[in-house]
């Protein structure tokens, strides 16, 4: 990016985030769903649940985090569409602004806000028993996957946010995505499920992502699971952001 886009889209940023503040519900919401499946999961279905640990709070975690990012995704989207439908894109396109920095404004407010309710669901799974041995390259190795996973979920949410025609379009497709970790490595081994769904669940990004994460925070080596986790986040963000420059593009025009 030029100085001219960052700066554009460091005041982008600042709108956005400052729009989050005001409304910080939506930042509650999004961290309370996932720590009450961690509740549910851990109290109340975990003595029936053979994960092959002593500490299923830590087999969990890594699930929990993807469903908490995947939610707040919506938001994203939800906040995008508003943007269109209240005439300010087109205020700002008759100013001298970079227009790429008006969607990457939104999805960096996607990253921060999405950051903190990660943060919060850790220290909530630290007095519920959660426990890592990771190092400080190990929690960087996460902290890379967990941005990489989000900016990827975050351009999907703006091609919902400036395609849709109302607001439940614009953030009802977070729901399959949030559905995801529950057929996958996230709650129970997958060698427990029956053939066809484990034959998915193994061979969707997931899954792959989830086991990246849990072998970070066991300190344990991950092989190439780790790539093929950061393959997916890749590949989702390349083509997700191709096709929301081209919706927006077409938007614009």
């Amino acid at each position: 990016m030029s100085a001219h886009v960052l700066s554009n889209t460091g005041v982008m940023l600042g709108r956005s985030i400052r729009h989050v503040t005001r409304s910080m519900d939506t930042i509650i919401t999004v961290t309370i769903m996932p720590i009450a499946f961690m509740l549910l999961f851990r109290f109340v279905f975990g003595g029936a649940i053979q994960a092959g640990t002593d500490n299923y709070t830590n087999y969990l975690m890594p699930g929990i985090l993807l469903i908490a990012i995947s939610s707040g995704i919506s938001y994203t989207g939800f906040r995008l569409f508003n943007d269109m439908q209240s005439g300010i894109f087109e205020r700002f396109h008759s100013m001298p602004i970079a227009r790429s920095a008006v969607l990457w404004g939104h999805v960096l407010t996607s990253v921060v806000s999405n950051a903190i309710s990660v943060v919060v669901i850790i220290l909530v799974g630290l007095l519920m028993g959660f426990r890592t041995s990771a190092g400080v390259l190990d929690w960087l190795a996460v902290a890379g996957i967990l941005i990489l996973f989000t900016l990827s979920l975050t351009w999907l949410a703006m091609i919902a946010g400036l395609a849709a025609s109302s607001t439940d379009g614009a953030t009802a497709f977070s729901y399959p995505l949030i559905f995801l970790p529950f057929i996958s490595s996230a709650f129970v081994p997958t060698a427990t499920m029956p053939a066809a769904v484990r034959a998915f669940a193994e061979n969707q990004p997931v899954t792959s992502i989830v086991n990246a994460l849990r072998a970070l925070f066991d300190q344990q080596p991950v092989g190439t699971g780790i790539w093929v986790a950061l393959g997916w986040c890749a590949g989702i963000l390349v083509v997700a952001y191709a096709f929301a420059m081209r919706v927006y593009r077409r938007k614009v025009a």
